[in-house]
């Protein structure tokens, strides 16, 4: 999913926790679905950012690391601008966008 277009609100905004346990009948269960899918989106931002800091890393000393610098800063500051993978999580699973199941509830 291309998480620059996603409509996920950039500041904390307060939830309903009615709301919350309406998806799944269960808060506890949202949370955890909530949460397991923030660790993903975390973990993919995280490595796309560290792919793109890489095309910068230098191993030596040279007179371009300046404009190099600011570049990086740039790069960080967007990622660091954009919604929290809470937030993006939330979005994604308020829109039914999430697929989830639990096992222990399958089997019954």
């Amino acid at each position: 999913m291309d998480y620059k277009k996603s409509k996920a609100p950039l500041s904390t905004v307060p939830r309903d926790l009615n709301e919350l346990e309406s998806f799944t009948g269960n808060i506890y269960e949202s949370l955890m679905v909530l949460a397991k899918r923030a660790n993903q989106i975390n973990a993919e931002l995280k490595e796309e950012l560290n792919i793109k800091l890489q095309e910068f890393a230098s191993f030596g000393d040279n007179l371009e690391e300046v404009f190099e610098n600011r570049e990086q800063i740039e790069i960080s500051r967007y990622y660091e601008k954009m919604p929290k993978p809470t937030l993006i999580a939330y979005e994604e699973f308020k829109e039914g966008q999430i697929y989830y199941r639990n096992p222990a509830r399958d089997k019954k």
